[in-house]
């Protein structure tokens, strides 16, 4: 029983390591992230609701929302790893160990496509030392036995495949990593807040939430260009951990997140939240700021009531202009700045200062180093799989030097080295000619 069971397990296998069946899924992979593409993804059941009201219900049940964390997804990245892996043990490695095997001739008539011929090698005078020399000279590995000689070079080509089998599921077991053990939380915490994560947006089944981990944004600002559009936002963040204080300040920008051991923080958005005004001596009043349009711009409103009938606007349209003062009929009394006093029906107002929110995106991947290793070792093999590998055969057969060779890719570019090998052969031979007839006329 057990003997059948490693035999089932074995076939099974090797019927993975099949070039067909491994395409096939591949392309299954390829139609889900085309779905991933075209419908978004981690969107409100609303928003499904109203853009795919017929197929709302087709897209939850069968997760088209987040095609990329189903289980359905996984496994067919895990049936594709198996794939990639029995075909490296089953096909690759052994065809680069046959590659790496000394194949020495003693005749021609294994040899019935892709020869070549040198023109100078069955002169008179041979030599298998010239013919060594010669190969060396274009970085060929040579193994000698007997009357024959083998020879190769590129057996960097040969082991691309393998890197690339190894780079792919190296992406693949990232992307599983990454489901089973990340997660993305979302902030919007107020300038000189402490704050931890709680706001999760999407987790693993695995993954945890750093406990002992506390937050505090120090600061918040905005840099604006010359036309008062934003040119960028940025937060001042501080890191403690189990209560102490382990990064004082960091400042964050859109693009230049930051990243502390496995946690990275993203900066997002940012919004105006409200303004802290104190009325006469000792009344301290908060109102909130509500983001609205005028003229095409973007602006942020307050209302404080001042009796029955009489309100104030505080109109706020960026962090680096004034405040205007309006009134119910939309008159602009003032436009002062913060922490500037101002009258309004002998009452003093100050507005103490402007409450702003940082949007923050903070998350948690291990699966991230994975998939960028993954892909650096696909860039590097795909040069390598450039590499033609080529091979040589000599042998003496009747009192004369037979040359034999192939190689799997350019073809022109080995035909160059057999045409180099064959001008370094000749200059050998002249040189060798010439240092016989000076022995000769020595003796003589």
């Amino acid at each position: 029983m057990v003997i059948m069971n490693k035999n089932f397990i074995w076939k099974s296998l090797r019927k993975l390591a099949n070039l067909n069946f491994a395409i096939f899924v591949l392309l299954m992979i390829a139609f889900c992230c085309v779905l991933g593409s075209i419908i978004e993804q981690d969107k409100s059941l609303l928003y499904y609701q109203m853009n795919y009201s017929y197929y709302y219900s087709f897209i939850v049940l069968f997760g088209l929302d987040h095609v990329f964390r189903t289980w359905w997804f996984i496994f067919i990245s895990s049936i594709f790893i198996f794939s990639l892996l029995a075909c490296t043990f089953f096909t690759q490695l052994p065809s680069l160990k046959n590659a790496r095997r000394w194949k020495f001739v003693y005749n021609s008539i294994i040899f019935n496509t892709h020869k070549y011929d040198l023109q100078n090698i069955n002169q008179s005078y041979y030599s298998f030392t010239n013919i060594i020399y010669s190969l060396i000279r274009l970085n060929f590995f040579i193994f000698c036995k007997n009357n024959s000689l083998y020879s190769y070079k590129g057996l960097y080509g040969r082991i691309a495949p393998i890197f690339v089998h190894f780079s792919i599921t190296a992406i693949l077991l990232g992307s599983v990593f990454s489901f089973l053990f990340s997660f993305v939380v979302q902030e919007i915490i107020p300038k000189g807040e402490v704050f931890h994560l709680k706001n999760i947006i999407h987790g693993g089944f695995y993954s945890q939430l750093p406990a002992d981990m506390i937050f505090r944004v120090n600061d918040f600002y905005i840099n604006y260009n010359f036309n008062g559009s934003i040119k960028q936002f940025f937060s001042s963040l501080s890191v403690y951990f189990h209560n102490y204080l382990v990064l004082s300040s960091k400042i964050i920008s859109v693009n230049k997140p930051l990243r502390f051991f496995s946690v990275t923080f993203y900066q997002t958005d940012w919004r105006i939240d409200a303004a802290r005004i104190n009325i006469g001596l000792s009344n301290y009043l908060q109102k909130k700021f509500v983001k609205t349009n005028i003229n095409g711009k973007n602006c942020w409103l307050s209302i404080v009531s001042i009796n029955d009938k009489n309100s104030l606007f505080f109109v706020l349209f960026s962090l680096d202009n004034n405040l205007l003062i309006c009134n119910s009929n939309g008159v602009i009394l003032e436009e002062v700045k913060v922490g500037e006093k101002f009258y309004i029906n002998n009452t003093s107002f100050t507005i103490k200062s402007i409450i702003t929110s940082t949007g923050l995106q903070i998350k948690v991947d291990p699966g991230i180093f994975l998939v960028y290793l993954g892909f650096s070792v696909m860039m590097l093999s795909t040069f390598m799989s450039y590499m033609s590998y080529s091979q040589v055969w000599i042998y003496n057969s009747f009192g004369s030097l037979n040359f034999c060779g192939s190689t799997n890719r350019a073809s022109l570019f080995f035909e160059q080295d057999i045409a180099y090998l064959d001008k370094i052969y000749s200059y050998y031979l002249v040189y060798l000619n010439k240092y016989i007839i000076k022995i000769n006329n020595i003796l003589i």
